[in-house]
């Protein structure tokens, strides 16, 4: 078995999860954020020191691949680097754009060979703080983890990595200087510093790194920005029971499957939303089955992980197949409740759906509070994150 395959047999399956989501959005936010996130290394010690917005705890880093300065640097230029990919035309970056908050603005994301994946690609932004990877699948719970997924899927093909090229893939990275100083400054105990073991890990480690936490509510809260009337309206109404946005969004990152170390570990949380309900038997389109693709059972069916809604306003189009193109299409969603698709294959009274989560009911709501929302969630976007030169292309600045 090649070694990249052999890397991905030793997945693990442990599921943490925050109980504190409400309280620390509060807490997150009214402590003051002194400083973008950031990070840098100990020179006397080789150690890695976090230095993080206040209010945000340090995240899970998995014992077997401690931060380093140097593989947040190798795995920046790993990330931007198409030579990663079995054909040498796609990067980890080509579906998650620094300008659109690590997303790619497609409703579906495109593989290396052209091939459509059947789902959004997600935004990286404070992944660190995921207690699960990916749209619904609970095994994968470290960045480790999900990075195989793009390198090896063969079904649909995304990085393209296989055992028929991963040799040349190596092989390239290997004949580059850059490459074989710095993989032997991140990796000195290694034998073989130029592995995929080794770009996996440091992939993860630049990923750990995205960090966002200086939106304009952000500034609100700590008192250096002000909020119109419509935008404080909005939170209101986010914040209320009257919506219950806060009962799947109510972390300090806006979702509901927040850690970081020392959190508990709790089963985390995923959700049917009523977006589909297949000639009213309940079923989701294949293979975008959520939860039920894993387990088979079916009350898993249409199940999904609540995403972030920092940076919300730019990872247009939503949901997880991007079948909802626009913000104020997403609240009218959630005020009825559920999606009515009238004719065609995809034909059902999501409302109806006998899987939904019984949360997710009609909500009356005015024309007014509909744009009140809107201007809210506009208002979780972090203008210096897509600037940051620390999570930019470096090729561009040879």
């Amino acid at each position: 078995m090649s070694a990249a395959r052999d890397h991905r047999k030793r997945r693990g399956a442990a599921i943490p999860r925050s109980t504190l989501a409400s309280l620390l959005l509060v807490i997150g936010g009214a402590c003051a954020i002194t400083s973008l996130a950031a990070a840098m290394n100990s020179r006397s010690s080789g150690g890695w020191v976090w230095q993080l917005p206040r209010g945000f705890p340090q995240p899970r880093v998995p014992a077997g691949n401690p931060m380093t300065a140097a593989k947040v640097v190798l795995g920046r230029r790993l990330f931007y680097d198409r030579r990663l990919s079995g054909n040498d035309t796609e990067s980890c970056s080509s579906c998650h754009q620094q300008r659109l908050a690590f997303t790619d603005g497609r409703a579906q994301a495109v593989g290396s060979t052209g091939e459509l994946t059947p789902r959004s690609a997600q935004s990286l932004v404070n992944v660190a703080y995921n207690a699960t990877l990916t749209w619904a699948n609970p095994a994968l719970v470290t960045l480790e983890q999900q990075v195989e997924v793009p390198l090896l899927s063969e079904h649909p093909v995304e990085m393209g990595v296989t055992d028929a090229n991963e040799g040349r893939i190596l092989a390239r990275l290997r004949g580059d200087r850059w490459y074989r100083v710095h993989f032997r400054q991140a990796f000195p105990a290694a034998k073989q510093p130029v592995s995929f073991t080794t770009i996996v890990r440091s992939l993860a480690a630049f990923e750990r790194t995205i960090i966002s936490a200086d939106s304009r509510y952000d500034r609100y809260l700590r008192g250096q920005a002000t909020l119109t009337a419509a935008e404080r309206r909005g939170m209101n109404l986010f914040m209320g029971e009257r919506t219950g946005c806060t009962h799947c969004h109510g972390s300090f990152i806006f979702n509901d499957q927040d850690t970081y170390a020392g959190a508990p570990n709790e089963t985390p949380q995923f959700h049917n939303t009523g977006l589909y309900n297949l000639g009213g038997t309940g079923a989701y389109p294949a293979p975008n089955r959520g939860l039920f693709e894993i387990t088979g059972v079916p009350s898993d069916m249409g199940r999904f992980r609540a995403p972030s809604l920092r940076n919300v306003a730019l990872t247009a189009p939503y949901m997880h197949d991007g079948s909802i193109k626009t913000l104020a299409d997403v609240i009218d969603f959630y005020a009825a409740g559920g999606r009515v698709i009238r004719s065609g294959p995809l034909a059902g009274d999501g409302r109806a759906n006998p899987y939904k989560d019984a949360e997710i009911a009609p909500i009356k709501l005015s024309a007014r509070d509909r744009a009140d929302l809107v201007a809210f969630l506009k208002t979780l976007t972090d203008g210096s994150l897509v600037r940051n030169p620390r999570f930019s292309n470096p090729f561009h600045h040879q």
